[in-house]
C-alpha cells in the first residue's frame, strides 16, 4: 500500500482543506505532515464554514483517522481552541484524532521571541504571522525543542522552565522587554491546554502509520502553507520554517521515499501571496483588486489581505517538478468567471534573458511574459460536470495541461464541498 500526498504548489492558501476533505472518504487514514496554526484551512459544506489550523482536514467525514504528525509545531492553547470549537459543533474529536509524541511544542516565549526577532529586522522583516512558530523549528533543529511526549515526562516542568529562561534571554538580547504578567497568564493558559491535550492519544506516528501501511489501510498526507514557502526551495529568506514539498511527508511521518503513492498539486486559477517577498506576477491595479475581491482573498487565520496576480507557469512548472506531482487540482476557477481575457506567464524576463525555468532567486527585476487567453464569461458556480463546461475554459484547461506536462484531475467551482468537479482520465 502506497500514501498519497496533497500540497500546495504556490504560496499556500491554494484550498487544500476544501481539497483533503472531498478526497477523506477514499482513505482510512488522513494525516498532517508540517507547519504550525499559522495554516488556515477553510472548508464549507451544509451552509456552515469551518477554519482549521492545526486539525487535519478529514474530521468531519466518516470516521476515518486523523493524525497531527511529528513533522508539525503544535500550540496547545490555539489547538485546545480549535478543538473545543469543533466538539461544540458536533464533532466528537478524541475518537479520531491522534497526535505525535514527537511533535514539537510553542511556547508562550516563543511568540514573544518571534515578535521581537520580527521587530529587530526592521525593514527586512519576513512577515510572519507572529505565532512562534519559526522560535519553535529553530528549537528544533538547534536542538533545544520541548515535545509533546515530553509532557508525560515528571521533569517536564523543569524542562519548561530551562526553554523558558533561555529564550527570555534571547529576547532580552533583540532589546524587547517582557512583560511578566502577561506573560504569566499565558503560562497559565498553556499549562491548562497542556492538561486538555492529554485527553488526546498521544501516539508513536511513525510506528502507527507504518504498522497501518503494513495492514494495507489506505494514508493521505496534508501538507500546510505551500512549496514556493519551502525553506530550501521557496522563495527564499521569505519563506515558512519547514518543508512543504512532497520530501516533507517522509521526514513529517516517519514514511519511505518507496511508499509515496500519488501526488496531488494543489494550484488557483491566478495566483496570491501574504506577507513580505517577491511575486512577479503581483497585480498593482484594478485587475488586483476585482481579483482579491472576487476570491475573498483574506487570510482564514490572520485576516490579512493578499496580493493577488495571475498565475505563474514557471514556478508552477518547478514545483510539479520538486514535488513529483502526478495529478493536478485546480482551485477557485470561477474567481476569473467575469474577465474578459485571461492571462498566464509563461516565461521570465531577466535583464533581457527569457527562461522558462524558475532562478536562483526571484528577488530582484523580473518582468513575467504573458499569454493572453480569452475568459469564459460563464457562472461556473452552477455547473454540475464537466460535460457542461464552456469551450473557452477547456481551452484554458488544454493550455494549462499542455504547459505543465500534468493532468489536472479536479477543478473546484465554488467553496463548497460539492462544487466540484471531478474530470474523466
Amino acid at each position: 500500500m502506497k500514501v498519497d500526498v496533497l500540497l500546495g504548489l504556490q504560496w499556500g492558501d491554494e484550498g487544500k482543506g476544501k481539497v483533503v476533505d472531498v478526497l477523506t472518504p477514499r482513505y482510512d487514514i488522513v494525516a498532517r505532515f508540517q507547519g504550525g496554526p499559522n495554516a488556515g484551512h477553510t472548508l464549507e459544506f451544509g451552509g456552515h464554514k469551518y477554519v482549521l489550523r492545526s486539525i487535519p482536514s478529514g474530521i468531519f467525514q466518516s470516521g476515518q483517522t486523523n493524525i497531527i504528525g511529528n513533522g508539525v509545531v503544535l500550540d496547545p492553547v490555539l489547538f485546545a481552541e480549535e478543538a473545543k470549537a469543533l466538539e461544540a459543533s458536533g464533532v466528537n474529536l478524541p475518537s479520531v484524532l491522534k497526535i505525535s509524541k514527537k511533535a514539537h511544542l510553542i511556547l508562550p516565549t516563543g511568540r514573544l521571541l518571534d515578535a521581537a526577532g520580527e521587530a529587530a529586522k526592521g525593514k527586512g522583516k519576513i512577515g510572519t504571522t507572529g505565532k512562534g512558530i519559526g522560535p519553535t523549528y529553530t528549537d528544533k533543529v538547534s536542538r533545544n525543542g520541548l515535545r509533546v511526549g515530553d509532557t508525560l515526562l515528571p521533569d517536564f516542568k523543569e524542562r519548561y522552565e530551562a526553554a523558558r529562561r533561555r529564550h527570555i534571554g534571547m529576547i532580552v538580547a533583540l532589546g524587547a522587554e517582557v512583560d511578566s504578567m502577561a506573560l504569566a497568564r499565558a503560562e497559565e493558559a498553556w499549562f491548562e491546554a497542556i492538561d486538555y491535550l492529554h485527553g488526546y492519544e498521544l501516539i508513536d506516528s511513525e510506528h502507527f502509520i507504518n504498522h497501518a501501511l503494513a495492514e494495507n489501510k489506505s494514508i493521505l498526507c496534508e501538507g500546510a502553507q505551500g512549496t514556493m514557502l519551502d525553506v530550501d526551495f521557496g522563495s527564499y529568506p521569505f519563506v515558512t520554517s519547514s518543508n512543504t514539498i512532497c520530501a516533507g511527508a517522509c521526514t513529517g511521518l516517519g514514511i519511505a521515499p518507496s511508499r509515496i503513492g500519488e501526488v496531488f498539486g494543489i494550484f488557483k486559477a491566478y495566483c496570491t501571496r501574504v506577507g513580505s517577498g517577491p511575486f512577479p506576477t503581483e497585480l498593482f491595479d484594478e485587475t488586483g483588486k476585482t481579483i482579491r475581491d472576487l476570491g475573498h482573498e483574506y487570510g482564514a487565520v490572520t485576516g490579512r489581505e493578499r496580493r493577488c496576480g495571475w498565475i505563474d507557469l514557471v514556478a508552477l512548472r518547478y514545483a510539479i517538478m520538486i514535488n513529483g506531482v502526478t495529478q493536478l487540482i485546480m482551485m477557485k476557477s470561477d474567481v476569473l468567471d467575469s474577465f474578459d481575457t485571461i492571462k498566464a506567464c509563461t516565461a521570465y524576463d531577466i535583464d533581457g534573458f527569457v527562461t522558462r525555468d524558475f532562478p536562483y532567486s526571484i528577488d530582484g527585476d523580473i518582468k513575467p511574459v504573458y499569454t493572453e487567453l480569452p475568459g469564459w464569461k460563464t457562472d461556473m458556480t452552477k455547473i454540475k460536470s464537466e460535460s457542461e463546461f464552456p469551450q473557452a475554459f477547456r481551452d484554458y484547461i488544454a493550455f494549462l495541461e499542455d504547459r505543465l506536462a500534468t493532468p489536472i484531475t479536479i477543478v473546484s467551482i465554488g467553496p463548497d464541498r460539492e462544487q466540484t468537479i471531478v474530470r474523466e482520465k
